[in-house]
């Protein structure tokens, strides 16, 4: 038994594309973000010491956003035979 809710009916579809549109633009703000903090330190390898705390911080949001945004598409692009053959 999956314990995952199944996304059934057309709104809540669109309401998880509305979702997914808000976080692919708070991925690109992070990334923004992380670029910002890289230039501020004059340090762009993660691996530095003095590579900034923050930015270290926006990558893993960013990273845990990016699979959030697989997941909620997967599911999308599993729900989108089921619709056209409802719609049919």
């Amino acid at each position: 038994m999956s314990m995952q809710p199944r996304f059934e009916t057309a709104r809540e579809t669109a309401v998880i594309s509305r979702i997914l549109v808000d976080l692919v633009g708070t991925v690109q703000l992070i990334e923004c973000e992380i670029a910002a903090q890289e230039e501020r330190a004059s340090v762009s390898d993660r691996s530095d010491v003095k590579y900034p705390m923050l930015a270290r911080t926006l990558i893993e949001r960013r990273d845990n956003l990016k699979m959030t945004i697989d997941a909620l598409a997967h599911r999308l692009a599993e729900r989108a035979p089921g619709e056209q053959a409802t719609a049919a």
